[in-house]
């Protein structure tokens, strides 16, 4: 039987990371926190942020983490060599994700027997900072979908707004004063069942991952108000890599990461 959520207990690591930044977090930013009756208790699932900036996984996990949920992450392998920062991932059993690479599957056997064991697992669907001009949130990656539809696990669509006054996209320096107001909201479950017995091809997970890219921009129009575009924005159309910083690519760079 799975353990519930609420009554997890951290690895001496994870307390260590909790410690270390919660306290700086809550004196440099203000918090707004509503969906809470959302997060499930009693099982495993996926919860698929937006992602504006570079602390907004902070944000992210101090919501997560007030609320009694202890969010495994999948973050990009290279964190992971990083002095001591690296050390305390895996200590506090983060997922490591090689981008873009044939070690990838690694990461989604992982994150599926973290959910089949009743865990919370935190799945940045865009991969990347979003390439909107408006930051609304852009087209999503498969990841989250395959593992939601393998499992059968609820997916949770979480909106962010506020951690890019803090650190602009792109950003080195944070501007922290005034005081910045982090605004996290989770919505109900996207609703998946009806693809559960459907084969997983490309147009099966790509429709999950549309419905969940689509959940996630309702809960940020709540946040922040105004219109979303009505296509969600699609790097490859734009000439754009669709990770790491934003760089336009080469005609032939585009059909291959199409092909990707």
């Amino acid at each position: 039987m799975s353990t519930p959520q609420r009554r997890r207990k951290l690895t001496p690591a994870y307390r260590l990371a909790a410690g270390i930044l919660r306290p700086p977090l809550m004196a440099m930013t203000r918090r707004e926190w509503s969906g809470v009756e959302n997060l499930p208790t009693d099982s495993g699932y996926v919860v698929c942020p937006n992602h504006i900036s570079h602390v907004d996984p902070l944000a992210f996990a101090h919501f997560l983490f007030d609320n009694g949920h202890v969010p495994l992450f999948l973050a990009k392998v290279e964190i992971f060599g990083v002095p001591v920062v690296g050390s305390i991932l895996r200590g506090a059993e983060q997922i490591p994700v090689y981008r873009e690479t044939g070690q990838a599957a690694g990461a989604y056997r992982a994150a599926v027997a973290a959910v089949e064991a009743g865990r919370c697992v935190a799945v940045y669907p865009e991969g990347t900072l979003t390439r909107d001009p408006e930051l609304w949130p852009m087209r999503g990656k498969t990841g989250a979908a395959r593992i939601a539809l393998q499992t059968r696990c609820p997916v949770v669509p979480v909106a962010q707004w506020g951690p890019q006054d803090l650190l602009a996209p792109y950003a080195k320096v944070p501007d922290v004063l005034p005081r910045k107001t982090m605004q996290v909201r989770a919505g109900a479950p996207v609703a998946l069942d009806d693809l559960y017995d459907e084969h997983l091809t490309r147009d099966v997970l790509e429709e999950a991952t549309d419905r969940i890219m689509r959940a996630i921009t309702a809960e940020l129009q709540v946040l922040r108000g105004g219109s979303p575009p009505p296509q969600l924005w699609d790097p490859r159309h734009h000439g754009q890599t669709t990770t790491g910083r934003i760089r336009q690519v080469g005609e032939g760079a585009r059909r291959d990461e199409e092909k990707a």
